[in-house]
């Protein structure tokens, strides 16, 4: 068995109530038909449906306060609960005394220390990879490699994919689509492409891996614009994006999609207590999941499902 693993950035179960859950004022498709009609909402977790089980998991671990990317990645990256070690939430980046943690005990990680064969998606501008200041990394380099992927990728030495993968297709934009590349840092001979033909340029990367991991952050920009607009546009890039990876993903490969904490799915505020998204599609998918019930199971249950 091979795995998937897509982190979505600020994800959350939210109530039904159209004016503030974009899931309800807009069904997205391609999540709607795959978890069998029902609404992704926390009181119907979990729903097993004929190829994918959807489970609310635990982002608060009993600390107060709202949960946050930098203890929530954390957590989610390597099943330690990385809240009661720092002591409470802490975002938006991976605290300093965490980032060991992440670079030496990440999924990636472990499962390259089994010998598996593992990756990561995103493609990152060569020039933040470079020493721009004496003695470190300049603080816009810092910023950008102080989220918890790509801390969980350069522990594991494949934060490897820059401009020329990204071109071939052979990597991703965190983005998705390539028009930040292309307008932001003036990549203008990459490729225009779309969520759903970058969703199969994903799974033709995992197909070439045992466990393969992509991030994505747009969610959680767009939950903090606290606009039902920018929820459904970030939405339905998700949806087109995941018909591409379902199109293609391979029958002996396991989907894995989760977040850290809970955001877009209530677009009256910012981050909530709300249960994380953990999705699962392939063979055995409910079995692969089972027990999940926090951010804390989901290194473990993908572990597990690769034999480590």
């Amino acid at each position: 068995m091979r795995v998937l693993f897509v982190f979505l950035d600020g994800v959350g179960f939210g109530e039904g109530d159209v004016s503030r859950n974009v899931f309800v004022a807009r069904p997205p498709p391609v999540l709607t038909s795959l978890i069998g009609g029902a609404a992704p909402l926390a009181t119907a977790s979990p729903i097993v449906a004929e190829r994918a089980t959807l489970r609310a998991l635990d982002a608060c671990f009993g600390a107060s306060g709202l949960p946050q990317s930098g203890t929530g990645q954390a957590t989610l990256l390597t099943g330690h609960d990385a809240v009661a070690t720092f002591g409470r939430h802490f975002g938006p980046w991976v605290p300093a005394v965490l980032q060991p943690l992440v670079r030496n005990e990440s999924v990636l990680s472990r499962a390259k220390a089994a010998g598996l064969d593992v990756a990561f998606a995103n493609a990152y501008p060569e020039e933040i990879l470079v020493d721009t200041q004496p003695g470190g990394r300049s603080r816009r380099a810092s910023r950008f490699l102080t989220a918890g992927p790509p801390l969980a990728a350069a522990g594991a030495d494949v934060l490897v994919r820059h401009t020329a993968a990204l071109t071939n297709g052979d990597a991703l934009a965190s983005e998705i689509t390539n028009d930040a590349w292309r307008t932001r840092l003036g990549r203008t001979g990459l490729p225009d492409i779309d969520a759903r033909e970058a969703g199969r340029n994903l799974t033709r990367i995992a197909a070439a891996h045992d466990l393969t991991l992509f991030a994505h952050y747009g969610t959680d920009y767009a939950g903090h614009k606290r606009s039902m607009d920018a929820a459904i546009a970030a939405i339905a890039i998700i949806d087109r994006f995941l018909s591409g990876i379902l199109e293609s993903l391979p029958g002996d490969m396991v989907l894995v999609v989760s977040s850290d904490h809970g955001n877009i799915e209530d677009v009256t505020t910012g981050h909530t207590r709300n249960p994380a998204i953990g999705l699962v599609v392939g063979p055995g998918h409910e079995e692969f999941c089972h027990g999940w019930r926090s951010l804390l199971d989901v290194t473990p249950g993908i572990l597990r499902g690769l034999g480590v």
